[in-house]
């Protein structure tokens, strides 16, 4: 480790630190962490107001500071003391956010520039930013790469996303050394992160989005076969790393002796250092949770189309996009490339420079983000895949409507000559039409009375979904209770 000139003690110590997206999953913790090793202050700069880390760093004493990176004012009112930056904010990398090409570039780009301009202005000598693996994957395979890897083409990339962040690394790594705008005698120097895909308990954007899909039973196939390869990061991993970076951007009684700290314009790739597939990496987590691994395995080239068409489908509902009635695209063509298409890269430069060693192995973290994942099932309302609600909607329907509505129209008509087919008679339509009510209100009430012992603060959501569904719901109240004794 070539960064121990200046020690963790030195370079954080009676320190003030800000981390832009600080109310978000890992900068969150990097505020915790920040303080816990002595900082005088860490500032959390984000648009949001509050999030599900709020009550714990304030509680530590995270100063937050409320603003826009978009806004060059917010941005230098939050850096304007700092002796420390970490950019973490970004926009852009899932779901609806992915086509809002005008937002991902003002934040992502424009952002970046406002964090950069700040920073000189205000004598700020450090910049950690987290980039993205992106920034060389477009879709090509890549097998322990490593940051001799040239820059994907920008024009290539498949998401507005991996582009910003590729153009925002640039100008960042570019900055490095640039002299400060009032003291010629002091420097900025920057360096760039770029992690694995990230997880741990309460990381909000990549396994709530798959345990999401796999609960609803819209996980129906494995893309890409079990060959494909990709690498992961725990979130206290990527903390640290974080940390060594800026310590790394320390190093240097260097501009005295005329030299530039060892991370200085330096970028390094972050994981826990053990390339797996994807799905095979879900599997514990999946299955811990009773949920079905995908057994279907289909080729990038055959589900890509797909992904093409969807991309194309949202980009003409771009005017509603943040609208919440408008529910996200399944899948996308660059997270088919994410996980169908092996990428993994060494971090030996990382463990060189930095002194990088994961603290927590891949064994540790999974166990740690499947109790959490467990307990958080049980704390809500747990429910069938999306068939039994198609089923059961559409047999009642049908049958509701072919006992009790007049015979108008061409539906119902159709309906009712399809009931008579298994029923005989109109009678027995109507008999069996009530008996199915009078029995979902039975369960129903049954799930509620039940619920009140096995799941009370979920009783009321489990009489609901049972009068909807019946047995259907009503069999994962009676497993939990099974699951309780």
């Amino acid at each position: 480790m070539q960064s121990n000139e200046i020690t963790t003690a030195e370079a954080i110590k009676d320190k003030v630190f800000l981390v832009t997206g600080g109310l978000g999953y890992v900068g969150s913790a990097l505020c915790l962490e920040l303080l816990r090793r002595g900082a005088r202050q860490v500032r959390a700069f984000d648009l949001r107001p509050t999030s599900p880390w709020s009550k714990s760093l304030t509680n530590a004493g995270v100063q937050f500071i409320q603003g826009d990176l978009t806004e060059k004012e917010d941005v230098g009112n939050a850096i304007r003391g700092a002796d420390c930056v970490f950019h973490l904010a970004s926009y852009g990398m899932s779901g609806k956010e992915m086509l809002r090409f005008a937002r991902v570039d003002q934040i992502n780009i424009n952002g970046t520039r406002h964090v950069l301009e700040a920073c000189l202005q205000f004598d700020v000598g450090r910049l950690v930013y987290v980039s993205t693996t992106n920034v060389v994957f477009g879709g090509k395979e890549i097998v322990n790469g490593n940051e001799a890897l040239p820059y994907f083409p920008l024009d290539d990339h498949v998401d507005p996303y991996s582009r910003s962040k590729s153009i925002a690394e640039q100008l960042v790594l570019s900055h490095s050394g640039r002299p400060f705008k009032t003291n010629n005698r002091g420097k900025l120097h920057t360096c760039a992160v770029r992690p694995a895909g990230i997880y741990g308990p309460g990381e909000e954007r990549h396994l709530p989005r798959i345990i999401s899909h796999a609960k609803w039973g819209l996980l129906p196939i494995r893309i890409g076969d079990m060959s494909v390869m990709t690498d992961w990061v725990y979130v206290e991993n990527l903390v640290l790393a974080l940390i060594l970076a800026s310590i790394g951007l320390s190093d240097g009684r260097g501009d005295l002796e005329g030299k530039s700290p060892v991370a200085s314009g330096q970028a390094y790739f972050i994981s826990d250092g053990s390339p797996i597939n994807s799905y095979k990496f879900m599997q514990p987590l999946l299955r811990s949770l009773g949920y079905d691994i995908p057994k279907v395995s289909v080729p990038v080239s055959h589900v890509i189309a797909t992904a093409r068409a969807s991309w194309t489908i949202y980009k003409f509902l771009y005017t509603w996009l943040n609208h919440a009635w408008l529910p996200p695209p399944l899948i996308l063509p660059a997270e088919i490339y994410k996980v169908g298409v092996t990428h993994y890269f060494s971090s030996l430069k990382a463990e060189e420079e930095l002194g990088y060693v994961p603290p927590v192995t891949p064994r540790e973290a999974m166990d740690a983000t499947i109790s959490y994942w467990q307990e958080r099932k049980r704390e809500t309302l747990d429910g069938p895949t999306i068939w039994p609600w198609l089923i059961v909607g559409f047999g009642l329907g049908m049958l509701f409507c072919a006992a009790f509505l007049p015979n108008a129209g061409p539906v119902v008509p159709l309906l009712r000559g399809f009931s008579l087919l298994f029923l005989r008679s109109m009678w027995m339509v109507r008999a069996v039409a009530v008996a199915a009510a009078v029995a979902h209100v039975a369960e129903a009430v049954y799930a509620l009375k039940l619920a009140k012992k096995v799941d009370p603060v979920n009783a009321k959501g489990w009489f609901w979904q049972t009068l909807a569904l019946g047995f259907f719901s009503l069999r994962l109240l009676l497993k939990r209770r099974e699951l309780g004794r």
